[in-house]
């Protein structure tokens, strides 16, 4: 687990701001949810057979025996504020959410047993379209922000019952292989076969590879959608390659499955998940309810942003009240706070803790901001302040109090 420090928490902000305001421009609404649920609605969605669930949750009994778990996603637990507060009932429901998930991973660069997500979901919607908007979302997202070293992948996992038949169809493949596939793909041979085509194990790729794909047994229902979702990229100008070994980790996973990869960061990984889950809710106690979200890693959007040179917008301050003398310092605290009230956005850092002039001003320089304001006793004498650029070679003029702060406005809109 690692801090973010105030270096790089700047770009989180402003990353995590754009995210938001184009999510709620699509009409979606926040949902803030508990770190802490059942360990049973992680194991019944997620599924038992699972790395998730298997090897990466942080798991405990609380005082009452309880078994409770640190979330490792967001699909879950905003199904079940759903199901509890009642918000499926006859309603459709465009939501999203931040925050920290926690799995017991191997720590690597861009991974952390602590790491955060942008998780969108949209509940109640049955057709392709809400498919679509997800992802064509997710496509202005990297436009406004300048990332281009991403690619869209997609598939069509089917309903429940092709799935089913797929499932025998694979059963009966990888039996016919099984001296290749290693202890984990053995155990999960007869109850989920589906999540050896998600191994990470180079030695199992080929074997993978030459699997039967999903996409050759989809029912007629599936196929129609997955058509349409297409139809619907193409005329929206978003390009996409469909990748028919694209499953997803997770079990509740059917129909549209998609993952905005990069290889800008290393080897080729995925930045922004998602697909549709279309039985999640009534396999968690709801009615029916069609359902499809994404997620995106914190971490990696960060790192993918910076790889492509991004950088964000500077938060230093615009101008420094240097405060030398005699009544300096309570002045400059009224006019910092007049000009907070005044001047809108503007960000104001009043010396704190004293010292010579020459210190303040090697302060105001350090703090990268615009202007320094200069107030001594002279100064206050004559109701005024020193006005001296920190960023350029213009002279250093004196402003009135009462016309302070229009004067730093007009500046700053220029600037």
């Amino acid at each position: 687990m690692n801090d973010i420090l105030p270096d790089v928490s700047g770009t989180w902000r402003y990353l995590e701001t754009v995210v938001r305001d184009i999510v709620q421009s699509y009409g979606y609404s926040e949902i803030r949810l508990p770190l802490l649920e059942r360990t049973e609605l992680f194991r019944r969605s997620i599924g038992e057979v699972t790395d998730i669930v298997e090897k990466e949750m942080y798991t405990f009994l609380d005082r009452n025996d309880e078994s409770l778990t640190l979330r490792p996603e967001a699909t879950a637990g905003v199904v079940r504020a759903g199901i509890t507060n009642g918000l499926l009932h006859n309603q459709r429901q465009k939501l999203w959410t931040t925050g920290p998930m926690f799995r017991y991973e191997k720590p690597q660069k861009g991974r952390y047993r602590q790491f955060y997500q942008f998780d969108v979901e949209a509940l109640g919607f049955e057709g392709p379209d809400i498919d679509a908007e997800l992802i064509i979302m997710c496509a202005r997202m990297w436009r406004a922000l300048g990332i281009s070293k991403l690619k869209l992948e997609i598939n069509s996992l089917g309903t429940a019952e092709s799935r089913t038949q797929y499932r025998d169809i694979l059963i009966e493949y990888f039996s016919s292989v099984k001296s290749q596939l290693d202890e984990d793909s053995i155990r999960r041979l007869e109850q989920n076969p589906l999540r050896i085509l998600d191994s990470k194990n180079p030695e199992m790729q080929a074997v993978v590879e030459a699997a039967p794909v999903m996409i050759d047994y989809l029912d007629e229902e599936s196929s129609k959608h997955f058509q349409e979702l297409r139809s619907l990229l193409d005329a929206a100008g978003v390009a996409y390659t469909v990748n028919p070994r694209l499953v997803r980790g997770l079990d509740y996973y059917s129909r549209t499955v998609f993952e905005w990869v990069t290889d800008a960061l290393g080897s080729q990984g995925a930045v922004c998940s998602g697909g549709r889950y279309d039985g999640l809710v009534e396999k968690l106690g709801g009615r029916a309810t069609p359902a499809i979200g994404w997620a995106m890693g914190i971490e990696r959007f960060v790192a993918l942003y910076e790889a492509c040179g991004g950088k964000a917008p500077a938060t230093d301050a615009d101008v420094y009240i240097v405060a030398v003398g005699d009544g300096a310092l309570e002045q400059a605290f009224a006019i910092a706070e007049e000009l907070r009230d005044k001047v809108a956005d503007i960000r104001v850092e009043v010396n704190l803790g004293g010292g010579s002039f020459k210190s303040q001003l090697k302060r105001a320089d350090k703090s990268n901001a615009e202007y320094a304001l200069i107030l001594g006793e002279q100064e206050i004498a004559q109701k005024c302040v020193g006005l001296k650029p920190l960023r350029s070679t213009e002279d250093q003029s004196s402003i009135a109090f009462e016309t302070l702060a229009e004067t730093l406005a007009g500046l700053l809109r220029k600037a």
